[in-house]
């Protein structure tokens, strides 16, 4: 047995607009195309669903529960073919974003809220890494779009710059290190240095400082909260930390090497798989903040 949507519609006009002659003028069909889809529905599912007494068609008890299930059916065919209609405008069916943990997330969710607000039909996935971690989830998962701090460059990538970032590092104030007058390398690595950990076989960083004690943490907030506790030490970006290097919780480590540096991050997609409408559109709403 297999359902046709095109005699499930015709039943629905019937029994909506109360008789097969509306339904026929509604559908602007002949009444007998009308007659022969119900009946073609009833010999499909070996069914009465309507009774042809009487002025108005009705549907039997069976006709009821066949329609109410149907009228689902439907809806969901409707769906499906707008789906089609839009992926076929060139709207991709999923766009997948790599965004690198350092960076804010306030203007990107900014961005997503506003795509969710356009109710554009692509399912977009997001997922948050560090380091080399970003580049290995981009290049594993075949991803569309990377937001990174750092990355290999590859004659296939394309690459836009965002606004800067810049990073201080930093521990709590009750830290030996802020009570000291300067800060050299040898005293950096005697204490334990904070760091992110990423879900590629490199996980280092090039501003670490090389020191035997380093603890791994799940990400920023974690990393911040390790600092406030007076944990260890460690390079944090800067508007993440605001308030406390306002109010004195968290202090610049005096490091005779410099204690900030800034990087300007990039959004990078694939030369070769060009970006749908999402993948325009997302762009376009980073790129204007």
């Amino acid at each position: 047995m297999s359902l046709d949507l095109e005699s499930l519609r015709v039943l629905d006009t019937v029994v909506r607009e109360g008789g097969f002659a509306k339904a026929a003028e509604r559908l602007h069909k002949a009444q007998s195309a009308i007659s022969y889809h119900v009946r073609k529905l009833e010999q499909s599912l070996g069914l009465t669903l309507l009774t042809r007494d009487g002025y108005r068609a009705k549907l039997t008890p069976a006709g009821e529960a066949v329609l109410t299930e149907g009228r689902r059916l439907l809806i969901q065919a409707s769906q499906v073919e707008a789906l089609a209609r839009e992926f076929g405008q060139g709207w991709e069916p999923k766009l997948t974003v790599i965004i690198d943990g350092i960076l804010a997330l306030a203007p990107i969710l900014a961005a997503l809220k506003q795509l969710a607000d356009e109710h554009i039909p692509t399912r977009i996935q997001v997922k948050v890494e560090y380091l080399y971690g970003v580049q290995y989830r981009f290049d594993k998962e075949n991803a569309d779009i990377m937001l990174v701090k750092d990355y290999q460059s590859q004659p296939n990538l394309q690459a836009v710059e965002l606004p800067e970032v810049e990073c201080v590092l930093c521990a709590a104030a009750s830290h030996p290190l802020i009570a000291m007058p300067s800060v050299t390398l040898n005293d950096l690595q005697q204490e334990i240095e904070l760091s992110v950990q990423d879900s590629s076989e490199r996980g280092d960083d090039r501003h670490m400082f090389g020191g035997e004690r380093v603890f791994f943490l799940a990400g920023f907030t974690t990393k911040k909260q390790a600092l406030l506790m007076g944990l260890g030490f460690g390079w944090m970006p800067r508007y993440l930390i605001e308030d406390e290097l306002a109010n004195g919780s968290l202090k610049e480590v005096p490091y005779v090497g410099g204690a900030r540096y800034r990087f300007t991050p990039a959004l990078v997609h694939r030369r070769d798989q060009p970006l749908g409408r999402a993948g325009q559109r997302l762009s376009g709403l980073l790129l204007a903040q």
